[in-house]
């Protein structure tokens, strides 16, 4: 059996055919008349990587704490050269360990702080040269 079916005001024409069980198969509905809109693809290129460079510390960078809390661990000596982004020092705060690190590349020239003390936020922690 054949019914026309409107839809959000469009019409289909739906088959509906009687199932050797003895109830109706599922509906068959043909395809709208109209063609789907095709998307093309877009057109732009793919954005390039932006290199840059780590900075350099210059009149003597403060490495602060971000949060209070007990050093766990220090990284670094005295004099060693360090990278961008190298970890520093570990501070301990509510049961978890917070890694600080380098915010530049240079020589520790100072370590202000000792494994075990107890620190506030902003406290200057290294000084980078």
């Amino acid at each position: 059996m054949k019914y026309i079916v409107k839809v959000n005001g469009k019409a289909y024409e739906v088959e509906i055919e009687r199932s050797t069980a003895g109830g109706y198969a599922a509906p068959q509905m043909a395809a709208p008349a109209y063609a789907a809109p095709q998307m093309a693809a877009p057109a732009y290129a793919a954005p390039t990587p932006v290199h840059t460079p780590a900075p350099a510390a210059s009149a003597g960078a403060e490495v602060r704490s971000p949060l209070a809390g007990n050093i766990f661990n220090i990284l670094v000596n005295v004099g060693d050269r360090v990278a961008f982004g190298q970890n520093l020092i570990v501070i301990e705060a509510m049961k978890m360990e917070n890694e600080v690190v380098s915010p530049c590349e240079g020589v520790i020239k100072q370590i202000l702080v000792s494994k075990g003390s107890v620190v506030d936020a902003d406290d200057v922690l290294i000084v980078i040269q």
